[in-house]
């Protein structure tokens, strides 16, 4: 059974940094993509980064410039590197990841993620 558990998340004033990490057990990342996603009060839950096997990256552009995801597969880890953080990034962030899939468009969709973790949540407030 695949497991990934969040960390690295909390409260940060504006213009501050957080890296968020994730953790798989059950789960090889090597070879697969994953994804980071944010989900705030009254709002869709939205893709921020996501990244293929190979590394190649892609952002929403709400995070272009401000966010780096990136990935250890020796360690079997997912990170997410936000700086310059805005009160609108207040949300729970979430790691995904596909047990199916390593590059493509479905590596970018909800659809395509078959594993999620329970999010940890960012809050960004003066």
């Amino acid at each position: 059974q695949v497991q990934l558990v969040e960390s690295g998340g909390g409260s940060v004033q504006p213009g501050g940094s957080l890296r968020l990490s994730c953790a798989a057990s059950g789960y090889i990342f090597r070879g697969h993509c994953m994804a980071w996603f944010r989900l705030a009060p009254g709002k869709e839950r939205e893709g921020v980064g996501f990244i293929d096997d190979e590394g190649t990256a892609t952002y929403a552009d709400s995070v272009k410039g401000r966010f780096t995801i990136s990935r250890d597969d020796d360690k079997n880890a997912l990170y997410l590197q936000m700086n310059s953080l805005k009160p609108e990034d207040t949300a729970m962030y979430y790691c995904a990841a596909s047990t199916k899939y390593s590059t493509g468009t479905l590596c970018q969709r909800e659809q395509g993620l078959d594993s999620w973790g329970q999010g940890t949540q960012v809050t960004v407030s003066s």
